[in-house]
């Protein structure tokens, strides 16, 4: 399904029905798109209504400036009114817990609950990140890491052979064949991607407004995780006023998929806890 949202054509998946909404923000900005998420949540729909959208300049919804987080955010609440969610559940996945977390300060009136997954509320962690990057044994050009991190993809397929390099580090148990399958499938965007990595995380920084974040939020990361190390999840944790932070031991970037169900018990375990799916 497609709907306009301030003035782009925004691709998502939607369960329907009047459960309490489930909304997944995906990460990876000009290479996220919203099917990972809508796949894995899928169990969850017995509960909730899941909505799942691409972000503008991800997956198939259209590109426009600005690609900002305050653009981002406006665009998440425009959807949140045109498809008449009322006060939503949202969970934001690596960088797209950037923007679950900014929405969070901006609209917290909105939100049932939170729940993080691999992120960090700021960016001071992008040095750990390229340091373990060259340290995992795996073939780095230190050149190409630096333009991946600084925004300076020249093209979708310099993004796409970029990405290849460092696509190694994200899981814990590898399987080429699938990282063969996902590179193929994954839908590069590099303008977004620079506009991202260049404009919007070099002055990233919430760690000192998490206080104001007063609903519940789950916090969640695989122990392995390289991109958004555990330190940023345990700074995270200790900021919020209500978060939880659990570690998924078996996972790198991604335990909603590499320990799928633990992961989904969790989630309901908290929700179970902090609300009651209920008819709007």
């Amino acid at each position: 399904m497609h709907i306009e949202v301030n003035g782009v054509r925004l691709v998502y998946d939607d369960s329907g029905g009047d459960k309490t909404a489930f909304v997944t923000l995906h990460g990876g900005p000009g290479m996220g798109s919203r099917k990972g998420d809508w796949a894995a949540f899928q169990p969850l729909t017995d509960a909730y209504r899941l909505v799942s959208y691409d972000q503008r300049g991800n997956g198939e919804s259209e590109g426009r400036e600005p690609y900002s987080h305050e653009q981002f955010v406006a665009d998440l609440e425009g959807l949140r009114q045109a498809l008449g969610l009322g006060k939503i559940v949202l969970l934001g996945g690596s960088y797209g817990g950037f923007i679950a977390l900014e929405y969070a300060l901006r609209h917290q009136d909105k939100l049932h609950a939170l729940i993080l997954r691999d992120t960090a509320a700021s960016n001071k962690y992008q040095y750990t990140s390229k340091q373990r990057a060259l340290a995992s044994g795996f073939p780095m050009d230190e050149e190409r890491l630096d333009r991946l991190f600084d925004g300076r993809m020249t093209s979708d397929e310099d993004f796409r052979e970029s990405f290849a390099m460092i696509q190694p580090l994200y899981t814990v148990r590898r399987d080429p064949e699938e990282e063969a399958r996902r590179l193929a499938a994954i839908p590069f965007r590099y303008q977004t991607h620079n506009w991202a990595f260049s404009r919007n995380q070099p002055g990233y920084d919430i760690a000192s407004r998490l206080p104001e974040i007063k609903v519940p939020v789950l916090v969640t990361v695989g122990r392995h995780d390289w991109i958004t190390p555990l330190e940023a999840s345990e700074e995270l944790a200790r900021g919020l006023p209500r978060g939880e932070l659990v570690v998924f031991e078996n996972s790198g970037h991604s335990p909603h998929v590499e320990e799928q169900g633990r992961y989904l018990q969790v989630v309901r375990d908290f929700l179970r806890r902090h609300l009651v799916p209920e008819r709007r």
